[in-house]
């Protein structure tokens, strides 16, 4: 039994992060074919459902590293489909579960006690988590890095230090993956690492011509 829970829980976690390697892959080609690092709407829509999943991963994984991140930069993902006009084409009743997810998983961790029962099981005193929380932040807070240069362009772009704090970050999350034997972190922190290199090359092509 506690296999099969196991199994479904990993299947959900490699979801999430297939999606997420999704969206990078889907990024480089349009950056690829534009011969510029872009933006498109269709990155940040499945950032956003992605990180919905994983988020609820997270919860169940009992993984305050994880929940912490995505809280992070799960309101970035929205902030930047408003600034792409792609955030009110989407239905009202989603717009409104995607929204309230994180409120209504850190109040139901509150208030089952559970939320304390993560952060001692997460192993804080240990260096190499801390190093891994503080891979997992720097992933997500790239996002305000990233927002911040939006919002000054009013648009959703990519600048280069996005993509060198992502593949910094991606490091110190794989060596966190060893630590806690977790596959998807292992395997999604790692392809996402090529992808990261490859956009800091456009850019740096970019900036020469």
């Amino acid at each position: 039994m506690e296999f099969i829970r196991q199994y479904w829980l990993f299947g959900l976690g490699f979801f999430a992060q297939a999606l997420f390697g999704t969206r990078l892959l889907i990024q480089l080609f349009l950056s690829e074919k534009a011969g510029r690092v872009v933006s498109p709407v269709i990155f940040w829509q499945i950032s956003l459902f992605a990180s919905f999943l994983f988020f609820v991963y997270g919860v169940l994984r009992q993984d305050a590293v994880i929940l912490l991140g995505q809280t992070l930069s799960y309101f970035i993902y929205i902030r930047n489909l408003q600034l792409k006009k792609a955030w009110m084409e989407i239905p009202f009743l989603i717009r409104a579960v995607v929204f309230l997810q994180p409120f209504v998983s850190w109040s139901w961790l509150l208030y089952t006690g559970k939320a304390s029962l993560i952060l001692n099981e997460t192993g804080y005193a240990d260096f190499v988590v801390m190093l891994g929380a503080v891979g997992q932040l720097t992933l997500n807070l790239r996002y305000l890095y990233q927002w911040y240069f939006s919002e000054k362009q009013k648009e959703s772009v990519l600048p280069f230090g996005f993509w060198v704090i992502s593949a910094l970050a991606s490091m110190l999350i794989v060596w966190y993956g060893f630590h806690r034997n977790d596959p998807v972190l292992l395997v999604s922190q790692s392809m996402g690492l090529l992808v990261y290199l490859r956009n800091m090359f456009l850019l740096k092509m970019r900036q020469k011509q």
